[in-house]
């Protein structure tokens, strides 16, 4: 009888993504997925290190996985990704029934340590940081839905401040353009119509002397790929190539995350972004312009280290002159092992939870005000889902990344469909299907 297994997924996309890769090399060595945390030989949680909040959710299902070994000695438990690499020790220390414990560029051993396990009671550790694995020759076991997501590159070289990516990933390196394609073609065959192309840096892919607007180009040549996204990019290589190559090809979405972390030059400076607040507004403005009814996303980290309340009246100043689309909100906290945990002129939690919610309430209108701009336009839907608030209506995103809500009519999941769009409430499009004789 084969063993089973259940992973749980915390933190970013890349997580999501490095867990179907797992899943991929654990079925090949015959593993079957488990339908309950309760009943699997083998658990396994896919971990994050960049958020706080992602962190304690973690411990506290390890304490969880704790009880279920208690009952069932037998069970393994895995640590897996980034707090695997950078709380290994305390891991160890204080969490003695866990496993196995494998960092972002480890996962190779996996079956190995598995077996190895078998017969060796101590646990099995790898958290070796790697300055060439890019998985490149394996591939995922995804789900059957919508949308696939494709890691084109790992690691990261900026070494902002507040971040401990470089710490957990390592340095920067991309995979080839022919495993991704060979990817990308395989997910369209699974039935996949819509990629989204990840990188903790995106955009500073490079292989063999091809950028990532010639990767996107490849990929949008692919026969069945509807539509592409990537994430997460950084603005310092938002490039003209790259926005033309968007601006050519239709299945490209017009959407880009654009994170601003802070709005001024000091707290930039501070958090090594290596842009300032003129450079960033500018490049929102030519990316508006190049992309007409463009969707721009943001990250914003309020309450860092040293930053003034003339420094947090500047990001409001950006937000109010870029207006973002969405927008992605959080307060500082302080990662071990980050340049800015060191930095000891912190900000009162009163003082960052205040700017917080004023971000959030400007961020609101903002949002509000962008989706009505869409009224009255027709826009191309991709049909995700059913909506949850009625059986008879579809929930689907036009390439700007904003969901839609419409009745069914002969739409069905994966087709895309022209939609008016009638309203706009909050966070969603309300919109009517145009049938082929309105259309026409």
């Amino acid at each position: 009888m084969n063993s089973s297994y259940f992973i749980e997924t915390y933190g970013c996309q890349m997580n999501v993504a490095d867990s179907e890769l797992v899943e991929g090399l654990l079925q090949k060595q015959g593993y079957i997925q488990s339908e309950s945390l309760e009943s699997a030989d083998v658990i396994f949680v896919n971990t994050c290190s960049v958020r706080e909040h992602a962190e304690e959710k973690v411990h506290s299902q390890l304490g969880r996985y704790d009880l279920i070994k208690q009952k069932r000695p037998e069970v393994l438990i895995g640590v897996l990704g980034c707090m695997a690499q950078s709380l290994k020790h305390d891991i160890l220390e204080n969490k003695p029934y866990v496993d196995i414990v494998l960092g972002p560029d480890s996962y190779r051993r996996l079956p190995e340590l598995l077996s190895r396990k078998q017969t060796i009671k101590q646990s099995q550790v790898d958290t070796t940081l790697s300055k060439f694995e890019v998985y490149d020759d394996l591939f995922p076991s995804r789900k059957e839905g919508i949308n696939a997501w494709i890691s084109i590159m790992r690691g990261c070289d900026k070494f902002c401040t507040f971040c401990i990516v470089p710490f957990t990933r390592g340095r920067e390196r991309s995979r080839s353009v022919e495993g991704i394609i060979t990817e990308v073609t395989q997910a369209v065959s699974e039935g996949f119509v819509e990629i989204t192309l990840l990188g903790q840096n995106v955009n500073s892919y490079r292989h063999e002397g091809k950028e990532f607007h010639g990767l996107l180009e490849s990929v949008a040549q692919i026969d069945g790929v509807k539509r592409i996204r990537y994430t997460s990019p950084h603005p310092q290589d938002i490039t003209d190539p790259l926005l033309n190559v968007m601006g050519q090809y239709d299945n490209i979405c017009n959407y880009i995350h654009l994170p601003l972390q802070a709005g001024s030059d000091t707290i930039l400076k501070r958090m090594n972004r290596t842009y300032t607040k003129d450079h960033f507004m500018r490049l929102a403005d030519k990316i508006r312009q190049k992309l007409p009814y463009v969707g721009i996303s943001t990250d914003i980290i309020v309450g860092f280290p040293g930053e003034t309340a003339s420094d947090f009246a500047e990001t409001i100043e950006v937000m109010n002159h870029v207006k973002f689309d969405s927008a992605f909100n959080f307060k500082y906290s302080p990662r071990r092992g980050t340049k800015a945990s060191e930095y000891d002129d912190r900000v009162p939690e009163a003082e960052k939870q205040s700017r917080l919610v004023e971000v959030i309430e400007l961020q609101k209108n903002h949002t509000l005000a962008r989706n009505k701009s869409f009224v009255g336009h027709t826009e191309s839907v991709l049909v995700e889902k059913e909506s949850k608030r009625s059986k008879d209506q579809w929930a689907g995103r036009i390439d700007a990344n904003k969901w839609v809500i419409f009745d069914k009519g002969l739409a069905q999941v994966k087709d895309i469909v022209p939609v008016e769009i009638i309203e706009a409430k909050g966070v969603t499009l309300h919109g009517k299907l145009i049938n082929k004789a309105e259309a026409a």
